[in-house]
């Protein structure tokens, strides 16, 4: 089994899942898989990858695939299988010997891609949903006119809610799942981020909820998961005043400028909610941007 790269930033969904003694398992309960433990996998992740636009992929070689397996927790983009094409061939580079093989006559083998997102964002989302390339493609002509290349992305709901029977198949992700519901239903009591996190990770471990994992990383989860919740958060209320007058979006715009500079003089959250109107959400999400 090969070592990670850890040149790849970590969120806390890599952190827990790319062992490959987690990463068999949590990919026998998705794909309906057996592979034994000891099964060779070898981890292809790319560092610094935009495509994909987070830091919860993780790409991976086992058998005679290589599986492509994203943690979401936005709003799901429909340019996800484009995004996907593009981060599938720069894996394919990363793993030839030599790329001028391809210039040879002898056929050069490949394994075979697959292509999972686990949805655990709050939009109301089915349980599981297909999206393709070719629904990008452009009719021209004729519906048939639309190209013979086709990537299919399984699209999962990990949310606790569901219940999904992936969850009954694997307890780490069903801990994840529980341990990211403890989070939000923190948050809706009127916690801070901060707090909602860290009465989580007590919580969970009293339950013996991840309670190994997060005993060892307690101390980096809040950072972990920081950016991840609140470049949402952030997004959402840019996406909303979007749509509103060119003034109220300069004012927002103003708002944020003051509070980026207040986080950098180190005045209290308190104080710059108080001088602007942000709320302490948005204030913290200003704060890892």
């Amino acid at each position: 089994m090969s070592e990670v790269n850890r040149e790849h930033k970590s969120s806390l969904f890599t952190e827990l899942f790319e062992d490959p003694e987690k990463l068999i398992p949590l990919y026998n309960a998705i794909s309906d898989s057996n592979y034994p433990l000891d099964t060779p996998v070898t981890i292809t992740t790319l560092s610094n990858a935009i495509y994909l636009d987070n830091k919860n992929d993780l790409s991976f070689m086992i058998g005679d695939k290589i599986v492509i397996l994203i943690e979401h927790q936005s709003t799901i983009n429909e340019n996800m299988p484009l995004r996907m094409l593009i981060y599938l061939s720069r894996v394919y580079e990363q793993i030839l010997n030599d790329r001028r093989s391809i210039y040879a006559r002898k056929l050069v083998k490949i394994p075979r891609p697959e292509f999972i997102v686990m949805y655990n964002g709050t939009d109301n989302f089915p349980e599981e949903m297909t999206l393709k390339l070719s629904d990008a493609y452009r009719e021209v002509g004729t519906p048939s006119a639309g190209g013979n290349l086709e990537l299919e992305v399984k699209v999962v709901n990990i949310n606790k809610e569901f219940d999904s029977p992936i969850l009954q198949n694997n307890p780490d992700l069903d801990g994840y799942a529980t341990f990211i519901y403890e989070i939000r239903q923190n948050q809706e009591s009127g916690m801070s981020f901060k707090e909602a996190v860290d009465r989580a990770v007590r919580d969970c471990i009293k339950r013996n909820i991840l309670a190994e994992f997060l005993k060892k990383h307690g101390s980096e989860v809040y950072n972990m998961l920081f950016n991840e919740f609140n470049r949402e958060d952030f997004g959402a209320v840019m996406r909303e005043e979007g749509v509103e007058e060119g003034i109220q979006k300069g004012q927002l715009k103003e708002k944020f400028n003051i509070a980026r500079n207040l986080i950098i003089g180190n005045v209290p959250f308190e104080i710059i909610r108080n001088a602007t109107g942000l709320s302490i959400k948005e204030i913290e999400s200003l704060q890892m941007a």
